[in-house]
Formats: C-alpha cells, structure tokens, sequence
C-alpha cells in the first residue's frame, strides 16, 4: 500500500472520529451547570434584556441539537463561533496564540529529542558510571518535579542573580516592536526558561524509556547472532539496537503534540507565555463555551496529526513496517 493510499484512510477514518469527539465535546459543555450567560447576570451594569438580546442572537435559546448543528456547520465554514468574553471570533483569538504555541511545542519537541535520545544511549551503555547514575538522579527529578514550581525556582535564580529576563518571550520595549537583531537576542535570552520548564519532563521521560528499550534490545538473539557474526561493535549498537530501541519511542511522539499544548497551562500562565494554555483556562475559568470547544477540538485534531505522521515516521525509518 502506498503512502498517499495510507494517508486517505487514516483522514476517512479520522472524519467519523472527530464528529463523535465534537459531539462529546458540546455534550459535556452543555452539562455543566450554569454558563457565561448566567454569570452576566449577576452584574448589576447589565440587564436581563442584553443577556436574553445575546441569547437569541448565539441560538442560545434553541434546543441542543439546534445549537450543536449550527455550531457544526460553523466550523464547517470555518466559523467556531465568538467569544462571549472578548466578543471576537473564536479563530481570530486562536490564530493569535498559534504561532507561538507552535513554535514553542515544535522547538521544545526537538530540543528534548536532540538531548534525551543520545543521553539515553549513554546510561544504557554505561550503567554503572558516575555520571550515569548522576543523569539517572536528574530523570528522576525532572518526572517528579512539577513544572511551574521549576518554573518559579528558576526566575527566583535568576532574580537573585541579578537578571531581569524573566516572564514572557521578550522584554517590555521588544513587545510590540518590528523584529530585529535585538529583539532576536532578547528573544533568545528569555527563551531558555521556557524551554528547561517544559522540555525536562520530556526529556526525563524519553531518556529512561531510550535506556529501557535498548538495554531490552542488547539481550536479543539477534544481536548475539550479529556479534557472532562479527559485525563490528559499532555497526551492531546503531545498525541494529539503537534502531529498533528507537521505535517504540516515534509512536509515542504523537502523543506529545497536544500535551504540550494543554499539559503546560500552570507553566505558561507563572512564565506569562503567549500560548494557547493560559487562554483555555481563562475560558474554563469564565465558561467561554465556544473558545473551550474550539480549543478541545484542536487538541483532538493535533492528536489525530501527530500520531498519523509518528505512523509514517516509523515506516521510513523501519523498512519492515509497511502501511497496511
């Protein structure tokens, strides 16, 4: 089966899926008590006829399974609706966010991949070292460590320390300024606590399962069979136990998509980042029940992405995987 044959019946099958997922998600929305409506109410500024005014105008009064189509179709048409709370559409408020959300999930993916995997290797092969048993203790720590309170034991550091780049991705007169040379540097020097809080974890995570897998690997009978052979050291460690300890770990690299989206929320909102998880809670916070639902939405979506391309990943780096 060809890869363009693949890729078609994973997205039919993942069309079903999400519709159900979609319905879940406005079930689950509808069941909570109470809404961001209701809480309007109970501001003294705003009188009943605004609140029943913006009722009508969202279908708001229609049964659910009137309100569940309409939004349906929205986000058919590329519409998910408006948010009660900042009365914009819920697209632009997510476009806003994405970009950065993006570009610090992609980077810390890439960066805990680039340190976890060769750390790995090395506490497989040098068990009883120092300083494997030193990285050992530092996966321990980064699993058992809460994010935001590395978080905040890190800009308490750098505090004490005498620097100031702390909060956010750049500094109060880089904001909102053009991109430059500067502004690069100053992205670069707040960059680094961002990407320690986040990636640690995952870096500790995927350090102890590269050593797991290839300790595994090392007691197989084909790479006895290899070294009987009289394949080089060399050749069997990467030819043969590193790539197959490396497998289980790229179908579990979908997964880590939406996880750094929703798992990093405390982090994000200690470290006044601009991603999309302080934004889901202030409308998990608020009941802003079409920002909520869209947001869900795009971590299904995310998960569904990540793990088709984790499925082609692993076929081009094992040829005996084939997509069938």
């Amino acid at each position: 089966m060809g890869i363009g044959v693949f890729i078609l019946r994973r997205a039919l099958v993942a069309l079903p899926t999400l519709l159900l997922i979609s319905l879940l998600v406005f079930t689950v929305i509808q069941l909570q008590p109470g809404g961001f409506l209701e809480n309007m109410l109970e501001d003294p500024r705003v009188s009943r006829e605004t609140v029943e005014h913006i009722r009508r105008q969202y279908l708001l009064d229609q049964p659910a399974w009137v309100q569940y189509l309409h939004w349906l179709r929205g986000i058919l048409q590329g519409d998910f609706g408006f948010s009660f709370l900042n009365g914009r559409p819920v697209s632009e408020l997510i476009w806003e966010r994405l970009g950065w959300t993006v570009f610090l999930a992609a980077l810390t993916l890439w960066v805990t991949w680039l340190i976890a995997i060769p750390l790995g290797i090395y506490t497989a092969l040098n068990r009883y070292s120092p300083t494997s048993t030193a990285l050992n203790f530092v996966g321990y720590f980064g699993l058992a460590t809460p994010d935001f309170l590395l978080a905040l034991l890190l800009i308490y550091l750098v505090l004490a320390s005498g620097g100031t780049n702390v909060g956010g991705l750049f500094s109060p007169q880089y904001i909102d300024a053009p991109w430059s040379w500067a502004k690069f540097k100053d992205l670069l020097a707040h960059l680094w606590i961002p990407l320690v809080v986040i990636g640690l974890d995952g870096t500790a995570n995927i350090m102890r399962q590269m050593r797991a897998n290839l300790l595994d690997a090392l007691s197989q009978d084909y790479i006895r069979t290899a070294r009987a052979k009289g394949l080089a050291e060399r050749v069997v460690l990467w030819k043969h136990a590193v790539r197959n300890a490396i497998n289980p770990l790229i179908s579990l690299a979908g997964l880590q998509l939406p996880t750094l989206i929703s798992s990093t929320i405390i982090a994000s909102i200690v470290l006044s980042l601009p991603t999309i998880g302080p934004f889901l809670y202030d409308a998990l916070l608020n009941k802003d029940q079409y920002v909520v639902m869209a947001l869900l939405m795009l971590s299904a979506l995310l998960l569904m992405v990540g793990n088709l391309l984790a499925d082609i990943l692993l076929a081009w780096v094992d040829p005996r995987i084939r997509y069938e």
